[in-house]
C-alpha cells in the first residue's frame, strides 16, 4: 500500500510539472482523470478482488465513484473486494475528498521547502475564498490537518458503536465509514449501507456531523478559528450564507420528510425525526448514506430528495452539487429582479456582477447536463423516469444515492454515469470552460467557478 501511495504523489508532482502550463480548469480535468485511471488500473489487479475478477467497467465505475466522492456501485464492495482492495477505494477517497488542487498544493509545502508557487497561491486564494491578509501555506496545512483530526475522532466514536453493536471487525469498519462519511463519499462496507441503523442515535448523529463538516467547508473552520482567536470580529460573509443556507436546507427537509413521507410516518415519533433528519442530511451534503431503502420513498418525495441533491454542499468542502452560494446568489438575482432592483443584494451585500453571472452560467450548465443526461439515459435502458431521474441526479451531484438501478445498467449506461460523475466532481461549469472556454486564469478566478478550485 505504501507502494501505491508513493506512486499517486509522483503521479501528481509529475501531473504538476509536466502540465503547469495549461489552464487551471484543463489542469483540474488531467489531474482527476489521471487519478481515477490510476485507481483503475490498480483496482483491476486480481489479487485485490475477494470472489473472482471483477469486470474492467465495474473496476473503472468504482474508482471514478471512489475518486469523484459519489458512492455509486454496480458492484458490492465488501463481496467483491478483499481489505487491499477496500484500503486502494479508501486511499481513492481519500484524495478525492481533500481535492487535486489542495493535495497537490500540500505535496508542493513538504518537498518545496513550505513555499508555493505564485500560480498556486492565486489558485489556492481563489479556491478557499480567503482574504488575502491570510498565509495559504499555513490554512492548506491546517486543512489536511482538520482532515485527519476529524475522521480520526470520527472512527474512534464509530469504532465504539459498531463494537457494542457487534459489528465485525469494528475497527476497519469505523475507519472506512469515518473518512467515507467526511469526505461525503458515501462508501460502505454494509451491503444495506446504514439501514441497519436507522434508530441508533449515536451512529446516526456521528456520521451526520462527519458530513456536515465536510460538506459545509474548511472555511468555516478556518473562519470560526479566527473569531476565537480575536483575529477577526465575526464570520466572513460567505461562512454565515453556508450555515444560514444549510441551516434551512436542512430544517425544512427534514420537516417535510416527518409529515408527508409514508415510510417515515409509519414509524415511532424518535425514529421517525431520525429517519427524516439523515435522509435529509444525506441528500443535502452529497454524503449518499441511507437509513431506509430509498426505492420504497414516494415519488413525491423522491423528488424532494432529488432536489436536494441538485442544491447539494458547499464551496471549498467535500460536497458536490450546485452549491449552496450559488444557490444563495441565483435566489438573490430572483428576488431583486421582481422588486425592481437595480442591484442584486443577499443579507444586505450587494453581489458583484462576476458572481451573478457565474451562478447563472453554474445553474444553466447544470440543469442542461440533468436534462441530456436523464435524455440518454432514458433512451438507452427501461427503467421509471423517475428512478432514472434520480440516478442522474445522484451522479451528477456525486451523492451516491440510487433507487437500486445501479447494478443493473447496461455497459453504455454505466459509460454515462461513470461521466456524469466525472463532470461532477470536476464542476458542470468548469467542465464547460475545460471544452468550450477560452478564458485567462484571471477571468476564470473572477469568475468564481463552483468547484473545490474556483469557489463560487
Amino acid at each position: 500500500m505504501f507502494t501505491i501511495f508513493r506512486l499517486i504523489v509522483n503521479v501528481t508532482r509529475r501531473i504538476i510539472i509536466r502540465y503547469h502550463h495549461l489552464r487551471p480548469v484543463m489542469l483540474l480535468l488531467t489531474g482527476y482523470a489521471c487519478y481515477m485511471l490510476l485507481g483503475w488500473i490498480v483496482l483491476s489487479l486480481p489479487w485485490l478482488h475477494e470472489n473472482g475478477n471483477v469486470s474492467l467497467i465495474d473496476n473503472l465505475f468504482t474508482s471514478v465513484s471512489a475518486v469523484s466522492t459519489t458512492g455509486l456501485t454496480t458492484v458490492s464492495t465488501p463481496d467483491s473486494y478483499n481489505f487491499c482492495g477496500e484500503l486502494v477505494i479508501l486511499i481513492l477517497i481519500q484524495l478525492g475528498g481533500l481535492g487535486y488542487m489542495t493535495f497537490g498544493s500540500f505535496l508542493f509545502l513538504i518537498t518545496h521547502e513550505l513555499k508555493l508557487t505564485d500560480f498556486r497561491i492565486k489558485m489556492s486564494k481563489s479556491a478557499f475564498s480567503v482574504e488575502e491578509d491570510v498565509k495559504v501555506e499555513t490554512f492548506i496545512g491546517m486543512v489536511v490537518i482538520y482532515t485527519m483530526l476529524i475522521e480520526a475522532a470520527g472512527a474512534i466514536l464509530l469504532y465504539l458503536y459498531f463494537q457494542s453493536a457487534g459489528i465485525a471487525n469494528p475497527a476497519w469498519a469505523a475507519i472506512f465509514h469515518s473518512v467515507s462519511a467526511f469526505c461525503t463519499a458515501g462508501f460502505s462496507l454494509f451491503n444495506n449501507s446504514l439501514e441497519g441503523f436507522p434508530a441508533h442515535t449515536g451512529i446516526n448523529l456521528v456520521v451526520a456531523a462527519l458530513s456536515l463538516l465536510g460538506a459545509m467547508g474548511f472555511i468555516i473552520i478556518h473562519d470560526a478559528l479566527m473569531v476565537a482567536l480575536r483575529q477577526r470580529k465575526r464570520l466572513t460573509f460567505t461562512s454565515r450564507i453556508i450555515l444560514y443556507s444549510t441551516m434551512w436546507v436542512m430544517v425544512i427537509g427534514t420537516f417535510l420528510l416527518y409529515v408527508g413521507e409514508p415510510s417515515c410516518t409509519a414509524l415511532p415519533a424518535s425514529e421517525r425525526f431520525l429517519v427524516s433528519f439523515f435522509q435529509t442530511m444525506t441528500a443535502a451534503t452529497t454524503v449518499g448514506f441511507n437509513t431506509i431503502p430509498i426505492a420504497k420513498i414516494s415519488v413525491a418525495f423522491t423528488f424532494l430528495i432529488t432536489i436536494l441533491m441538485v442544491i447539494g454542499a458547499s464551496p471549498s468542502g467535500t460536497g458536490g452539487g450546485l452549491k449552496s452560494t450559488t444557490i444563495a446568489v441565483l435566489l438573490g438575482t430572483i428576488r431583486s429582479t421582481l422588486r425592481g432592483r437595480e442591484h442584486v443584494t443577499f443579507g444586505k451585500r450587494r453581489i458583484p456582477i462576476g458572481r451573478m453571472r457565474a451562478a447563472t452560467a453554474s445553474v444553466g450548465t447544470y440543469v442542461i447536463l440533468l436534462l441530456f443526461g436523464t435524455f440518454l439515459l432514458s433512451w438507452i435502458e427501461t427503467f421509471e423516469l423517475e428512478d432514472i431521474l434520480f440516478e442522474v441526479a445522484s451522479a451528477l451531484g456525486t451523492v451516491g444515492l440510487s433507487r437500486g438501478i445501479t447494478a443493473n445498467l447496461s455497459l453504455l449506461g454505466k459509460l454515462i454515469v461513470i461521466t456524469l460523475m466525472f463532470v461532477g466532481r470536476v464542476g458542470a461549469l468548469s467542465f464547460g470552460f475545460a471544452l468550450f472556454g477560452s478564458a485567462t486564469v484571471e477571468q476564470i478566478i473572477e469568475a468564481d467557478l463552483e468547484q473545490e478550485d474556483v469557489v463560487l
